[in-house]
């Protein structure tokens, strides 16, 4: 790859700003939105460092830890979808994030409040969405669903907190 288009890749405008956390207590469940969350090493978001209760993934290790998408989406699926706005909760997603293009984070670590994350995958849309935004949901999100990221480092995170990448897809394929 041209050196430039590597350096280009590398750098990011500015942090991202996390604008909402969500847990999926259970399958099917509602989303119970919080301020803040304990993100555990291998697993996912929980109420706080020992409870138990928090994110339906939070004892699943791997790449589905935690799910993010961006806030700058959320009016485009909802006039992709008919709706004149979007709850966050209605996508499922854990974290809502502001001012940084998530898909830039691809190869990436970054720090979430206190924890490091690694993004593992893109997050495509379920079949639940023809449900949550009626029909033609599921093609009003595709490619506007997000990512899922695992947690490597456990941390707090909070509605404020900033996004920062603390690595560069080269860096990440070297280890």
């Amino acid at each position: 790859m041209d050196e430039n288009i590597k350096q280009r890749l590398a750098r990011l405008h500015q942090p991202g700003r996390i604008e909402w956390i969500g847990l999926r207590t259970e399958r099917m469940g509602p989303i119970k939105v919080v301020e803040r969350a304990f993100a555990r090493e291998g697993g996912g978001l929980r109420l706080d460092e020992t409870s138990e209760e928090g994110d339906r993934y939070r004892g699943a290790s791997g790449k589905r830890g935690v799910t993010l998408i961006q806030s700058e989406h959320l009016p485009m699926i909802a006039a992709c979808s008919g709706h004149a706005s979007v709850d966050p909760a209605w996508l499922r997603r854990n974290v809502v994030i502001s001012g940084i293009n998530l898909l830039a984070l691809k190869g990436r670590r970054f720090r979430l409040g206190s924890a490091l994350l690694e993004f593992t995958e893109l997050c495509h849309p379920c079949s639940r969405m023809e449900e949550a935004l009626g029909p033609g949901g599921y093609s009003a999100m595709r490619g506007q669903g997000g990512i899922s990221a695992q947690i490597l480092e456990a941390g707090w995170i909070a509605v404020g907190d900033a996004l920062e990448a603390v690595s560069t897809p080269e860096s990440v394929m070297d280890e």
